[in-house]
């Protein structure tokens, strides 16, 4: 929660270790000042921000650093043994310069490694102009969590990253150059992003957050610590809350319930969430805490920031409802849009200030971002259809669509209906092979310790409102469904898991 101004000095350390303009500096750090400190060093540079996902194992680090191009790696001290391992998964001549930070490790600088602060203070504060001058074309590189094949690297012009941000936190405005919005006078909101940095939804929330002349509060814990959590939100005066669904708000919200009056959470102006389910259940929990917050849900993903809604208090509490505008559409397959209760599914697609592309990813990138009508779109894979009012209903990822009998279920929409069960602390819905079906929809529950859940129960429910081909044939009530930091459910592992714990069941 330490507040900085080193960027100046870290980016002319990198300087002098060589970085130029358009090298790729991957960043493996938990939410820390280093992190933003070395995100703004690349660009003032020139050079390009490579986010990492610090549970990589070393394989998987030694493909981003190679596929990015990594001329330099800033990690915290408690991988250095990812680091070490991926190293030496590198092809000979690629080794990239390495600025250790001590942070939870043993201290141990790694060999031929630099210690962070150490070097910076072999670089004071420049007070010349930065051996770069930046540019609306500087590129920032976020790597996707690979659902379908290896991570690829989404290529953002800053300028267009900047205005998407902007227009997505500020709906109806048009963005100014960043040191006036900084300069307005006007009192700016202080963020928390509960989830990492190394994923858009973090860093977006940052970014747009510090565009605006706001605070940034950071917990540097690897993991969703509730108490820490809302410690922070109490002692900072946190207004803006940045969650992952339900995957975040059912363990925040269990810890208000359990001690409803030991956290002040009344600075709270708003609490936004993207990515996963947001169930009007956690909502409905939450607004019972801090009554005055609005609740906002951000529609979006790495390839292209689209739209939100927002649930007041006295507003009906439901999903996030999202509208058609001249920016957000639904294409068919044969490159045709969706109209009002039309029947059809199509794909999400968002036109204005979106990606390049992909990093050395030419045939994904013609997949994604696509003309249509004239106007290019990115449309990174999520299903949905429109209805009578205009209003989006989202259907899930296609790559996770389940085919059972012919028919297809969208696991998202079984998800949420799993989360209105009391007992139900998570919900993930997965397909696995079945001779008859095709796919069986099987349901992987986490659920509430203490509470009584059964499978009939669960399938009872889900027949309440759902089709029948929707209702999973199975239930598996796990103690952990296993979410990675940032609140996404590792839909293959789970499958592979059904799949197991279904054949074992079967032959026994």
């Amino acid at each position: 929660m330490a507040t900085s101004t080193r960027a100046p000095a870290v980016s002319l350390t990198l300087h002098a270790l060589g970085v130029r303009r358009g090298d790729k500096i991957a960043i493996q750090c938990v939410n820390s000042p280093e992190y933003l400190e070395t995100f703004y060093a690349a660009l003032k540079l020139g050079a390009v921000p490579v986010n990492v996902n610090y549970r990589y194992v070393g394989s998987e680090l030694a493909y981003l650093l190679e596929n990015s191009d990594a001329s330099a790696l800033v990690y915290h001290d408690e991988f250095s043994a990812t680091v070490v391992e991926a190293l030496a998964h590198l092809p000979p001549g690629h080794s990239p310069t390495l600025l250790q930070i001590a942070h939870q490790g043993d201290g141990v600088l790694l060999e031929g490694a630099r210690e962070f602060t150490e070097t910076l203070a072999l670089h004071p504060e420049p007070v010349s102009p930065p051996a770069h001058e930046p540019s609306g074309d500087d590129l920032v590189f976020i790597y996707t969590g690979g659902t379908t094949g290896a991570p690829k690297a989404v290529m953002w012009r800053s300028e267009d990253l900047y205005v998407a941000l902007w227009q997505m936190a500020r709906p109806g405005t048009e963005p100014p150059d960043p040191a006036v919005a900084i300069g307005r006078g006007k009192r700016a909101a202080t963020a928390l992003p509960a989830c990492p940095l190394m994923h858009g939804t973090g860093l977006f929330i940052t970014l747009s957050t510090l565009a605006g002349g706001g605070t940034v509060v950071l917990l540097d814990t690897p993991r969703l610590d509730a108490a820490m959590l809302w410690d922070a939100v109490e002692s900072e005066g946190v207004q803006v809350l940045t969650i992952v669904g339900d995957a975040f708000a059912r363990p925040l919200l269990a810890a208000l319930d359990a001690e409803p009056d030991r956290w002040d959470v009344s600075c709270l102006s708003a609490i936004t969430s993207s990515g996963v389910t947001w169930s009007p259940e956690t909502k409905r929990g939450l607004l019972r805490h801090a009554p005055g917050a609005l609740l906002i849900d951000s529609l979006g993903a790495s390839e292209g920031i689209m739209t939100r809604s927002e649930t007041r208090g006295n507003d009906e509490i439901r999903p996030g409802r999202f509208a058609l505008s001249d920016r957000m559409v639904v294409v068919t397959d044969d490159g045709d849009l969706v109209q009002p209760d039309d029947g059809r599914v199509g794909m999400l697609g968002v036109g204005g200030p979106i990606p390049l592309g992909y990093y050395k990813d030419e045939e994904k990138t013609a997949a994604t971002f696509r003309t249509v009508l004239g106007r290019r779109y990115s449309i990174p894979g999520d299903y949905a259809t429109v209805e009578a009012d205009g209003t989006i209903t989202l259907l899930g990822r296609g790559s996770a669509c389940i085919n059972t009998g012919g028919e297809k279920v969208y696991p998202e929409e079984v998800e949420l209906a799993l989360h209105s069960f009391p007992g139900v602390f998570d919900a993930v819905v997965v397909g696995i092979p079945d001779d008859r079906w095709g796919e069986m929809v099987v349901a992987l529950i986490q659920v509430v310790e203490g509470s009584d859940v059964d499978e009939a129960g669960l399938a009872l429910h889900c027949r309440e409102t759902l089709a029948g081909y929707k209702v999973p044939k199975r239930f598996l009530l796990l103690d952990t469904l296993h979410r990675s930091p940032s609140g996404k459910a590792d839909y293959k592992v789970l499958r592979a898991l059904a799949t197991d714990e279904i054949l074992r069941d079967a032959s026994s």
